[in-house]
């Protein structure tokens, strides 16, 4: 049985309030739908871009693990495959089209939904804010993604993380400690910060050291408090495994 027959658990994330099951508020003919996996830091990008733009949206579980045996849709499968070619989360179904890049999707979300803007409308903070989005989506993240680390083995993984984030955390703090108030750059939650929350939840993972960067650490505090950031957090997405949920 496929994936996609397979999964029957719909759920509707309303900003501020959580996972509920899929309820009748939006039209579930406009409603966008994210593919998302709990412990993707991708689709956590996007799960707290949605959040903050009050988006309401179904979320439909989608593992990167094959030998998972739960209600989440196999993005190895070739139904999924049709969707987004490179099996891959997030994936958003939004206003009759479907994008499979974080990043492009928040832009997308920035550009058609105005409330709560991603970039700022200066132009030196909106480069900031893009320098900082790719310095942790293009210099850090990929180099210690999922995909990666299984060609390594487990005794060379968490080394090579380490390494890799560490390498990046070094550049990443010197760059904040100049562009950063409350949060990234400036006062106001922007992309910079849907992206930085899910890298040092990662760091921490891989038990990276995290006291050589006293920036990147006040900020993660700082936006830890955030309602809609506490919602999207990876313990709290519905296809996360009972022994870490609400942890």
């Amino acid at each position: 049985m496929s994936g996609f027959r397979k999964s029957t658990a719909k759920y509707m994330y309303l900003a501020g309030c959580g996972m509920r099951r899929s309820s009748s508020i939006v039209s579930p003919d406009t409603r966008p739908v994210l593919y998302s996996y709990f412990y993707s830091s991708c689709s956590w990008r996007v799960r707290i871009a949605l959040g903050l733009k009050k988006i309401p949206y179904e979320l439909r579980p989608t593992s990167l693990v094959t030998t998972e045996a739960n209600d989440s849709i196999n993005c190895y499968t070739n139904e999924y495959r049709e969707l987004n070619p490179m099996q891959q989360v997030p994936a958003l179904q939004i206003d009759g089209q479907t994008l499979c890049d974080s990043v492009a999707i928040m832009h997308y979300l920035d550009e058609t939904r105005p409330l709560h803007p991603l970039l700022p409308q200066d132009p030196h903070k909106r480069a900031k804010v893009r320098e900082i989005v790719e310095i942790i989506c293009s210099g850090i993240q990929p180099l210690q993604n999922r995909l990666v680390l299984s060609h390594l083995g487990k005794e060379k993984s968490r080394e090579w993380a380490q390494h890799w984030i560490s390498r990046g955390f070094r550049g990443l703090e010197q760059v904040l400690s100049l562009s950063s108030g409350k949060y990234c750059v400036g006062d106001e939650i922007s992309m910079a910060d849907c992206c930085l929350v899910p890298q040092v939840f990662n760091a921490r993972r891989y038990k990276v050291t995290l006291d050589p960067y006293p920036t990147i650490l006040q900020l993660d505090q700082n936006l830890a408090t955030n309602e809609t950031i506490r919602a999207s957090h990876p313990h709290n997405q519905p296809d996360c495994p009972p022994k870490l949920a609400n942890k």
